[in-house]
Formats: structure tokens, C-alpha cells, sequence
């Protein structure tokens, strides 16, 4: 049976005590949650010989996370994301003939809910059987956004080694709705280095290219004869310098990827240590990215710097800037409907 403890973790800055909920199974993996932004703080995972690792990136204080150098490049480690998780073009949106306006946080572009989205948010939090279950209402017009929105996330770890996020909302107006997590994996270790090694697997035949401000064009194109193309084992490093035009200046990944409906999403492993980590969704894209913005002036939870490449992030959600692009899966909750989403981390070895 899966432990749970809660600890304290430090004073938001309007003085609220956050709370730290850890969650350990009979195979000594752990993961740990904030109340602050939802986010998950620690993961820690048994290598081929037992040995454990912090494989997640984040801070060992609550200061890691509300400081002005951390928000000044929010790079979001571990939170839940909403209202909308990813881009939205302009900062804006148009629903039933009604334009919305959003803070806008990236430029002109809406990203990650806003300039203080979820993940900047305090949760109100309760144990369940295995894990943790985090409630955060959003008023009416925040960051921009229609309607007030019940949101909630489950996290529960089994014996299996199964970390699994279970999120819900409902409005009581008509709005859009993505929600995701944006923990950073490097599975050798959050201090070893380049994910590079890592070998990569993600189950699509598309992915929606980008323009220079990385909101998507429109197209599904397809992953053939391309860096894009995972569908068999690849070491991230081995494309990621590919000369093609979204991959340009050094930019790397930072794309969603057009889910098919069979198998799992992605599969990651790392070869030294023989961790793996296998990633099922009920969501219809995948945002690879890796991890481009680090740029050193991050330290994490053992210390070390938080570089460009030093960790991967594998987003389950609805594609980026959806409410601009009727083609795309739909992002609208409507009163009286329930939205709901599942994603499961489960940790083996090679």
C-alpha cells in the first residue's frame, strides 16, 4: 500500500502555509506534490540495481519557486497547467461570437494559462486511497478566461510503479479547457547532465508544425523523413541539430505530436541507469520539448545548474492554440459538461 504524508513547505507570499504531500510505495518510489501550483516537486525512481534518483527537476524551498529569477523565465517544474495548457495566438480567442482577450505572457502569445495561471495558484488539498486530491476554483474572468472553473487533479502512486494523474473541471459558463502537467524528466538524474543519451519513443505519424513564434500553422504533417519521426527508439541528441526548418537556431523540440490510438504515448529510457518510463493518455497530443529555455541561472534541489538540454518535458494534452483552429480537437466545456483526463507515468528497468 502506498504511503502518504503531508508536511509543511514553506509560506505562499500572501502568507498561506503550502503543504508538501508525499507519496511512497513498498518499492521506495516516491513522489512528492505541492499544494503550491499542484506541482510535483520530487520523483524519486529505483535504477537496474535499487539505487534511487531524483529524476524530476525542482527546488527544495518554496523560495525555488515564487522567486523573481524563477517567474522572470517561468519554465513551470512540475505544475499543473491551466486554464489552457501551451499557446494561444494573440492572446486571444473567439467562442459562440464573443472574443476573449488574455494576459498575454510570451510576447503576444497567451501561454500556460496566463502570466499567473495555475501554476501560481494555491490548491486545497485532501488524502484519497493511494494519493493526493488537489481542488482549485477559478473565478470568472481570470487571466482573461470565461467562466468560473472547479478544477481538480488526483495523483496516486500504486506498487506498480504507476504515477497517474487524474484531472477534472467544470464551468458554469462556456469556455476552453487544457490542463496538463509539466514536470522535467532527465531519468539518469535532475544533476546528470544531458538527456541526449535518452532514447526516445512516441507513438504518432504527425506532428502540427510551427511558426517562428511557436504557435502552430494548422497542418498535420507527417513524421516521415523527418526529425519528428519517432515511432522507433531514437536517442534525443541524435536529430536534434537536423538541418530542417523547424529545428531551427538551436531551438530544438518544442511541438505537439498527433497521438494514434493505439499503444502507449511515449517510452523513454535511459540507457546507464536502465530507467524507463512508459507514458498512457486519454489525450490526442504529446508536446515534446527539450527543455530549450534552461540557461543556467536556475540551481535545483541537489544544486546544479539547470541547463539548456539537462531535461525533457512530455506534455499529454489537447494541441496547442486550439480555439483558433476549429480543425483541431476540441477545447470547449459548455455548462453541464464534464471535463476529464488521464495520464499515467509508470517506472520500469532494462
Amino acid at each position: 500500500m502506498t504511503s502518504i504524508d503531508s508536511s509543511p513547505f514553506g509560506t505562499a507570499p500572501d502568507g498561506t502555509p503550502i503543504e508538501k504531500w508525499t507519496l511512497t510505495n513498498r518499492n521506495g518510489l516516491s513522489v512528492s506534490i505541492l499544494s503550491w501550483g499542484a506541482t510535483v516537486q520530487s520523483v524519486l525512481v529505483p535504477d537496474r540495481d535499487g539505487t534511487l534518483a531524483e529524476v524530476a527537476l525542482g527546488f527544495a524551498d518554496l523560495d525555488g519557486y515564487t522567486s523573481p529569477a524563477y517567474l522572470a523565465g517561468n519554465p513551470f517544474f512540475g505544475s499543473t497547467i491551466g486554464r489552457y495548457a501551451n499557446r494561444i495566438a494573440a492572446g486571444a480567442f473567439t467562442l459562440d461570437g464573443e472574443t476573449y482577450k488574455l494576459a498575454q505572457n510570451e510576447g503576444q502569445t497567451t501561454l500556460h494559462g496566463g502570466a499567473q495561471g495555475f501554476d501560481q495558484r494555491i490548491w486545497q488539498a485532501v488524502g484519497v486511497s493511494g494519493g493526493v486530491r488537489m481542488y482549485y476554483t477559478s473565478p470568472d474572468g481570470e487571466q482573461g478566461f470565461p467562466g468560473t472553473l472547479q478544477a481538480a487533479v488526483t495523483f496516486t502512486l500504486d506498487d506498480d510503479n504507476r504515477l497517474r494523474f487524474d484531472y477534472e473541471a467544470t464551468t458554469d459558463r462556456p469556455t476552453v479547457v487544457a490542463l496538463t502537467n509539466h514536470t522535467y524528466w532527465n531519468l539518469a538524474g535532475e544533476n546528470s547532465g544531458t538527456i541526449e543519451n535518452h532514447l526516445l519513443q512516441i507513438n504518432a505519424d504527425h506532428y502540427t508544425p510551427i511558426d517562428a513564434t511557436l504557435i502552430p500553422t494548422g497542418e498535420l504533417a507527417p513524421v516521415d523523413d523527418t526529425p519528428f519521426d519517432f515511432r522507433t527508439p531514437r536517442p534525443i541528441g541524435s536529430r536534434l541539430r537536423a538541418d530542417h526548418p523547424q529545428l531551427t537556431a538551436g531551438r530544438g523540440y518544442d511541438h505537439n505530436f498527433v497521438l494514434t490510438d493505439s499503444g502507449p504515448a511515449a517510452i523513454v529510457q535511459d540507457p546507464h541507469s536502465g530507467r524507463v518510463m512508459t507514458i498512457e493518455t486519454t489525450e490526442p497530443g504529446l508536446q515534446f520539448y527539450s527543455g530549450n529555455f534552461l540557461n543556467g541561472g536556475l540551481r535545483g534541489s541537489t544544486g546544479s545548474q539547470y541547463r539548456q538540454g539537462d531535461a525533457f518535458a512530455l506534455e499529454t494534452q489537447h494541441f496547442p492554440d486550439s480555439p483558433n483552429h476549429p480543425s483541431f480537437p476540441s477545447t470547449v466545456l459548455r455548462p453541464g459538461e464534464f471535463y476529464t483526463s488521464t495520464t499515467t507515468h509508470t517506472f520500469t528497468t532494462a
